[in-house]
């Protein structure tokens, strides 16, 4: 089974956050520059939220604010669900899926290290059953 630390190894460690004063409009622009659906709430080192694009969509639009004037802290999801570093992948995906969350970022020792998405996950998975088909094929054609 794959860990969350092997599978930052492959992905990456990169970190994308804004800060809680932020306007949501900044956070909006900053996710599509990095082509990210999330990006996570620091107060300098310290985690103390996420915003997504469907914070975004129900907490400005539906609500009539306006994102230029609307800072981050006021749309995000403040209680965030996190995982270390030696949880597997399958661990990760059952916590998402039981939460209804699409983002996960992964903490050591109180300090944010990265952070995974579903489609992270997904491709971890898909790319397991490949190897273990391939073997498998292997096994039986050898």
């Amino acid at each position: 089974m794959t860990t969350v630390q092997q599978l930052l190894l492959e992905k990456g460690k990169e970190v994308w956050s804004v800060r809680p004063e932020q306007t949501v409009l900044e956070a909006i622009r900053m996710m599509d520059e990095k082509n990210v659906g999330a990006l996570l709430v620091m107060a300098g080192d310290r985690l103390v939220g996420i915003v997504t694009e469907r914070h975004y969509a129900r907490n400005v639009i539906l609500k009539g604010r306006a994102s230029p004037s609307t800072p981050v802290r006021e749309i995000m999801e403040s209680q965030v669900l996190w995982v270390g570093p030696t949880q597997t992948v399958e661990e990760c995906m059952a916590l998402m899926t039981a939460k209804f969350v699409r983002h996960l970022p992964v903490i050591e020792s109180g300090r944010v290290i990265g952070v995974l998405s579903i489609g992270d996950l997904v491709k971890s998975i898909i790319s397991e059953q490949r190897f273990v088909i391939e073997q498998l094929e292997h096994y039986i054609t050898s």
